[in-house]
């Protein structure tokens, strides 16, 4: 039987239907989520949360959109234990929402990034992207995606074995370098960069295609 896998609609998401096109390339089943509404967690294998500018990035970027009705029924999901991922403005949510540790801040150079960048597979245990090779390269696209969290809990996180990706070039600033980080259960994740734009060769990359 096919995985289907939910990927929530907020005002101003702009990845949702690559992420659409990723998943069903992939062979699975995909249904739109929207932000005004609850859903049927059994219904699903695993969320996404993709890239945008939720509500237009007012007051932080994710801030609104992590008060948004459906991340009730997303918050159940993964406490659940219940595959979570969020890239780069879905990122941005999780964090606002609670749901992974730390925040999302402007860049160090304080200009919106557009580029690519190598990473390297920091830990493997996650739902998402078990099948990576230990480097990868993705593009980035984001004006606050510098990770940052207090030195005690960024300690905790290297502990608990959470960070999943960190660049090899840091391009903005983040915190140790990282890109991408874990929930302590490792059932939500979330990057800053896309995997959903690096699928086929004419894209630059395929090393997003192991993602789901």
């Amino acid at each position: 039987m096919k995985k289907k896998m939910g990927i929530v609609q907020f005002p101003g998401s702009n990845c949702d239907r690559d992420l659409f096109s990723f998943v069903t390339k992939k062979g699975y089943f995909a249904e739109f989520l929207w932000h005004k509404n609850s859903f049927n967690e059994s219904d699903f294998e695993a969320l996404l949360l993709p890239g945008g500018f939720s509500y237009g990035d007012y007051l932080r970027a994710g801030a609104l959109a992590a008060l948004s009705p459906v991340m009730t029924s997303v918050k159940s999901f993964a406490k659940k234990g219940g595959p979570v991922l969020g890239i780069c403005n879905g990122f941005q949510i999780l964090t606002e929402a609670g749901l992974l540790p730390g925040a999302l801040i402007k860049n160090q150079s304080l200009r919106f990034q557009d580029q690519w960048v190598d990473l390297e597979v920091s830990s493997s245990g996650t739902y998402f992207g078990k099948k990576l090779k230990k480097t990868i390269r993705l593009p980035i696209a984001h004006g606050q995606g510098r990770f940052y969290l207090p030195e005690f809990d960024l300690k905790l996180l290297q502990d608990n074995d959470q960070i999943w990706l960190t660049y090899l070039d840091n391009p903005n600033g983040s915190m140790a370098n990282i890109a991408g980080v874990l929930n302590r259960e490792k059932n939500v994740a979330a990057l800053m960069p896309h995997p959903e734009r690096a699928i086929e060769d004419w894209m630059g990359s395929k090393d997003g295609w192991d993602f789901l």
